[in-house]
Protein backbone atom coordinates (compact mmCIF):
# COMPACT_ATOMS: atom_id res chain seq x y z
CA UNK A 1 0.00 0.00 0.00
CA UNK A 2 2.85 2.25 1.09
CA UNK A 3 4.55 1.46 -2.28
CA UNK A 4 0.89 2.00 -4.37
CA UNK A 5 0.79 5.80 -2.66
CA UNK A 6 4.41 6.56 -3.52
CA UNK A 7 4.27 5.51 -6.81
CA UNK A 8 0.37 7.69 -6.91
CA UNK A 9 2.44 10.64 -5.45
CA UNK A 10 5.67 10.45 -7.64
CA UNK A 11 2.95 10.17 -11.17
CA UNK A 12 0.88 13.15 -9.32
CA UNK A 13 4.43 14.92 -9.29
CA UNK A 14 5.57 14.17 -12.50
CA UNK A 15 2.43 15.39 -13.90
CA UNK A 16 2.47 18.38 -12.28
CA UNK A 17 6.29 19.35 -13.59
CA UNK A 18 5.42 18.52 -16.99
CA UNK A 19 2.13 20.65 -17.09
CA UNK A 20 4.58 23.58 -15.51
CA UNK A 21 6.65 22.90 -17.96
CA UNK A 22 4.04 23.26 -21.01
CA UNK A 23 2.89 26.49 -19.23
CA UNK A 24 6.40 28.27 -19.15
CA UNK A 25 7.10 26.57 -22.66
CA UNK A 26 3.62 27.96 -24.44
CA UNK A 27 2.45 30.33 -21.89
CA UNK A 28 4.04 33.32 -23.47
CA UNK A 29 2.77 31.84 -27.51
CA UNK A 30 -1.17 31.57 -25.80
CA UNK A 31 -0.69 34.79 -24.31
CA UNK A 32 0.36 36.47 -27.22
CA UNK A 33 -2.16 34.63 -29.29
CA UNK A 34 -4.64 36.04 -26.93
CA UNK A 35 -3.20 39.74 -27.13
CA UNK A 36 -3.31 38.87 -31.35
CA UNK A 37 -7.01 37.88 -31.40
CA UNK A 38 -8.22 40.71 -29.48
CA UNK A 39 -6.03 43.37 -30.70
CA UNK A 40 -6.52 41.73 -34.27
CA UNK A 41 -10.35 41.95 -34.01
CA UNK A 42 -10.55 45.51 -32.59
CA UNK A 43 -7.93 46.90 -35.00
CA UNK A 44 -9.78 44.93 -38.00
CA UNK A 45 -13.05 46.52 -36.87
CA UNK A 46 -11.91 50.12 -36.63
CA UNK A 47 -9.62 49.96 -39.82
CA UNK A 48 -13.35 48.53 -41.98
CA UNK A 49 -15.36 51.32 -40.50
CA UNK A 50 -12.72 54.00 -41.35
CA UNK A 51 -12.98 52.55 -44.88
CA UNK A 52 -16.55 52.27 -44.71
CA UNK A 53 -17.10 55.95 -43.82
CA UNK A 54 -14.08 57.64 -46.65
CA UNK A 55 -15.62 55.57 -49.50
CA UNK A 56 -19.25 56.10 -48.37
CA UNK A 57 -18.34 59.99 -48.57
CA UNK A 58 -17.44 59.77 -52.44
CA UNK A 59 -19.70 60.66 -54.74
CA UNK A 60 -22.05 58.25 -56.30
CA UNK A 61 -20.67 55.29 -54.38
CA UNK A 62 -23.63 52.86 -53.37
CA UNK A 63 -24.57 51.82 -49.45
CA UNK A 64 -24.39 48.40 -50.73
CA UNK A 65 -21.32 48.70 -52.15
CA UNK A 66 -19.71 50.54 -49.11
CA UNK A 67 -20.60 47.67 -46.88
CA UNK A 68 -19.42 45.02 -49.30
CA UNK A 69 -15.79 46.80 -49.06
CA UNK A 70 -16.35 47.35 -45.34
CA UNK A 71 -16.73 43.46 -45.09
CA UNK A 72 -14.20 42.42 -47.22
CA UNK A 73 -11.38 44.19 -45.20
CA UNK A 74 -13.02 43.30 -42.17
CA UNK A 75 -12.65 39.27 -42.51
CA UNK A 76 -9.45 39.36 -45.00
CA UNK A 77 -7.81 41.13 -41.91
CA UNK A 78 -9.02 38.50 -39.52
CA UNK A 79 -8.03 35.50 -41.85
CA UNK A 80 -4.54 37.12 -41.67
CA UNK A 81 -4.65 37.69 -37.91
CA UNK A 82 -5.81 33.83 -37.61
CA UNK A 83 -2.73 32.72 -39.80
CA UNK A 84 -0.29 35.03 -37.66
CA UNK A 85 -1.62 32.93 -34.23
CA UNK A 86 -0.95 29.85 -35.72
CA UNK A 87 2.48 30.95 -36.73
CA UNK A 88 2.89 31.46 -33.02
CA UNK A 89 2.64 28.14 -32.23
CA UNK A 90 4.96 26.71 -35.08
CA UNK A 91 2.85 25.64 -37.58
CA UNK A 92 3.57 26.21 -41.09
CA UNK A 93 1.88 29.36 -41.97
CA UNK A 94 3.58 28.76 -45.88
CA UNK A 95 1.34 25.76 -46.67
CA UNK A 96 -2.17 27.10 -44.61
CA UNK A 97 -1.73 30.23 -47.44
CA UNK A 98 -0.98 27.60 -49.96
CA UNK A 99 -4.27 25.94 -48.95
CA UNK A 100 -5.94 28.81 -48.46
CA UNK A 101 -5.42 30.14 -52.03
CA UNK A 102 -6.51 26.38 -53.44
CA UNK A 103 -9.38 26.67 -51.81
CA UNK A 104 -10.14 29.81 -53.33
CA UNK A 105 -9.06 28.97 -56.70
CA UNK A 106 -11.48 26.39 -56.40
CA UNK A 107 -14.39 27.90 -54.90
CA UNK A 108 -14.01 30.19 -57.63
CA UNK A 109 -14.23 27.63 -60.65
CA UNK A 110 -17.30 26.32 -58.53
CA UNK A 111 -19.01 29.58 -58.73
CA UNK A 112 -17.73 31.36 -61.26
CA UNK A 113 -21.19 32.45 -62.38
CA UNK A 114 -21.74 33.92 -59.47
CA UNK A 115 -19.12 36.16 -59.27
CA UNK A 116 -19.07 37.37 -62.41
CA UNK A 117 -22.48 38.92 -60.63
CA UNK A 118 -20.52 39.99 -58.53
CA UNK A 119 -18.26 41.73 -60.25
CA UNK A 120 -20.91 42.72 -62.36
CA UNK A 121 -22.24 44.19 -59.61
CA UNK A 122 -19.69 46.09 -58.55
CA UNK A 123 -19.41 47.66 -61.81
CA UNK A 124 -22.78 48.70 -61.98
CA UNK A 125 -22.66 50.48 -58.31
CA UNK A 126 -19.32 52.35 -59.46
CA UNK A 127 -20.55 53.40 -62.78
CA UNK A 128 -24.17 53.98 -61.99
CA UNK A 129 -25.65 53.44 -65.38
CA UNK A 130 -28.98 53.05 -63.71
CA UNK A 131 -30.29 54.32 -60.28
CA UNK A 132 -33.43 52.65 -58.13
CA UNK A 133 -36.42 54.45 -59.29
CA UNK A 134 -35.36 55.07 -63.33
CA UNK A 135 -36.81 53.16 -65.90
CA UNK A 136 -33.99 50.86 -68.34
CA UNK A 137 -34.22 48.93 -71.08
CA UNK A 138 -31.74 46.36 -72.76
CA UNK A 139 -32.54 43.55 -74.97
CA UNK A 140 -34.16 41.10 -72.34
CA UNK A 141 -35.65 42.89 -70.31
CA UNK A 142 -37.16 46.41 -69.15
CA UNK A 143 -38.64 48.08 -66.33
CA UNK A 144 -38.38 50.11 -62.91
CA UNK A 145 -34.91 49.59 -60.77
CA UNK A 146 -36.50 48.56 -57.19
CA UNK A 147 -32.65 47.19 -55.72
CA UNK A 148 -29.46 47.20 -57.45
CA UNK A 149 -27.87 44.09 -55.32
CA UNK A 150 -24.25 42.11 -55.13
CA UNK A 151 -25.64 39.03 -57.32
CA UNK A 152 -28.93 40.71 -59.04
CA UNK A 153 -30.98 43.77 -60.16
CA UNK A 154 -34.27 43.86 -58.50
CA UNK A 155 -37.20 45.65 -60.88
CA UNK A 156 -40.75 46.35 -61.19
CA UNK A 157 -42.05 45.55 -64.83
CA UNK A 158 -45.17 48.38 -66.09
CA UNK A 159 -47.27 45.85 -65.48
CA UNK A 160 -46.70 45.42 -61.84
CA UNK A 161 -44.97 42.46 -62.31
CA UNK A 162 -41.91 41.62 -59.91
CA UNK A 163 -38.44 41.16 -61.76
CA UNK A 164 -34.84 39.68 -61.15
CA UNK A 165 -32.23 40.28 -63.71
CA UNK A 166 -28.76 38.42 -62.62
CA UNK A 167 -26.02 41.77 -62.75
CA UNK A 168 -23.89 39.97 -65.47
CA UNK A 169 -26.59 39.95 -67.48
CA UNK A 170 -27.36 43.64 -67.34
CA UNK A 171 -23.55 44.37 -67.18
CA UNK A 172 -22.81 42.57 -70.70
CA UNK A 173 -25.62 44.57 -72.99
CA UNK A 174 -25.94 48.25 -74.18
CA UNK A 175 -28.71 50.19 -71.45
CA UNK A 176 -31.28 52.40 -72.50
CA UNK A 177 -31.81 54.49 -69.65
CA UNK A 178 -35.47 56.15 -69.98
CA UNK A 179 -35.31 58.25 -66.88
CA UNK A 180 -31.35 60.02 -66.74
CA UNK A 181 -31.91 62.79 -68.41
CA UNK A 182 -33.90 65.77 -67.47
CA UNK A 183 -35.87 66.03 -70.92
CA UNK A 184 -36.61 63.82 -73.95
CA UNK A 185 -37.99 64.46 -77.35
CA UNK A 186 -41.40 63.05 -78.54
CA UNK A 187 -42.36 62.25 -82.19
CA UNK A 188 -45.34 62.23 -83.49
CA UNK A 189 -46.93 61.46 -86.93
CA UNK A 190 -50.28 62.53 -88.44
CA UNK A 191 -51.71 62.50 -92.35
CA UNK A 192 -53.76 64.64 -93.84
CA UNK A 193 -55.43 64.36 -97.11
CA UNK A 194 -53.61 66.21 -100.20
CA UNK A 195 -56.63 68.67 -100.40
CA UNK A 196 -55.32 70.22 -97.36
CA UNK A 197 -52.83 73.23 -96.89
CA UNK A 198 -49.92 72.04 -96.12
CA UNK A 199 -48.66 75.43 -94.67
CA UNK A 200 -51.87 75.77 -92.59
CA UNK A 201 -52.17 72.50 -91.60
CA UNK A 202 -48.34 72.54 -90.38
CA UNK A 203 -48.95 76.69 -87.84
CA UNK A 204 -52.56 74.65 -87.15
CA UNK A 205 -50.69 72.09 -85.52
CA UNK A 206 -47.40 73.90 -84.68
CA UNK A 207 -49.80 76.02 -82.26
CA UNK A 208 -51.65 73.34 -80.50
CA UNK A 209 -48.37 71.89 -79.37
CA UNK A 210 -47.09 74.87 -78.48
CA UNK A 211 -49.89 75.51 -76.01
CA UNK A 212 -48.91 73.23 -74.08
CA UNK A 213 -47.03 74.58 -71.63
CA UNK A 214 -44.71 70.96 -71.03
CA UNK A 215 -44.16 71.37 -74.12
CA UNK A 216 -40.07 73.17 -73.54
CA UNK A 217 -39.78 76.40 -76.15
CA UNK A 218 -36.18 75.41 -76.65
CA UNK A 219 -35.39 73.38 -78.50
CA UNK A 220 -37.95 74.80 -80.40
CA UNK A 221 -41.23 72.37 -81.69
CA UNK A 222 -41.19 71.65 -85.30
CA UNK A 223 -43.78 70.42 -88.05
CA UNK A 224 -42.24 69.06 -91.03
CA UNK A 225 -43.66 66.94 -94.33
CA UNK A 226 -42.12 63.71 -93.58
CA UNK A 227 -44.28 61.29 -96.65
CA UNK A 228 -46.08 62.15 -99.19
CA UNK A 229 -48.87 59.98 -101.21
CA UNK A 230 -50.89 60.32 -104.01
CA UNK A 231 -53.82 61.01 -101.13
CA UNK A 232 -52.27 61.96 -98.16
CA UNK A 233 -49.21 63.89 -96.77
CA UNK A 234 -47.42 62.86 -93.37
CA UNK A 235 -46.63 65.46 -91.03
CA UNK A 236 -43.86 64.65 -88.77
CA UNK A 237 -43.61 66.56 -85.10
CA UNK A 238 -40.99 66.84 -82.87
CA UNK A 239 -41.05 68.93 -79.50
CA UNK A 240 -39.15 68.50 -75.98
CA UNK A 241 -40.83 68.02 -72.70
CA UNK A 242 -39.61 67.09 -68.81
CA UNK A 243 -38.81 63.36 -68.91
CA UNK A 244 -41.16 62.60 -65.43
CA UNK A 245 -43.89 64.50 -67.79
CA UNK A 246 -43.22 62.95 -71.30
CA UNK A 247 -46.06 60.01 -71.82
CA UNK A 248 -48.86 62.41 -69.80
CA UNK A 249 -47.67 65.09 -72.39
CA UNK A 250 -47.67 62.77 -75.49
CA UNK A 251 -51.21 61.27 -74.84
CA UNK A 252 -52.86 64.84 -74.12
CA UNK A 253 -51.62 66.48 -77.00
CA UNK A 254 -52.56 63.54 -79.32
CA UNK A 255 -55.95 64.82 -78.02
CA UNK A 256 -55.65 68.02 -78.24
CA UNK A 257 -54.50 67.47 -81.91
CA UNK A 258 -57.73 65.49 -82.82
CA UNK A 259 -60.47 68.17 -81.78
CA UNK A 260 -57.99 71.18 -82.51
CA UNK A 261 -57.84 70.27 -86.28
CA UNK A 262 -61.51 69.03 -86.02
CA UNK A 263 -62.37 72.45 -85.62
CA UNK A 264 -60.17 73.91 -88.08
CA UNK A 265 -62.00 71.52 -90.42
CA UNK A 266 -58.62 70.19 -91.55
CA UNK A 267 -59.68 66.03 -92.25
CA UNK A 268 -57.26 63.26 -90.51
CA UNK A 269 -56.49 60.14 -93.12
Amino acid sequence: MENQAADVVLATRTAFNQAAALAVTYGFSILGAVVLLVGGWIISGVLSRSVYRVISKIHGIDETLARFFQNLLHYGLLILVFVTVLGQFGVQTASIIAALGAAGLAIGLALQGTLQNIAAGIMLLVLRPFRVGEYIETGNVKGFIREIGLFATEMNTTDGLYLMAPNSTLWNTPIVNHSREPSRRQELSIAIGNDVDVRTAKQAVLSIVSSDKRVKKQPTPRVFSDDLTSDKTVLKIEYWANTREWSETRYDIIDHLKSGLVEEGIAIK
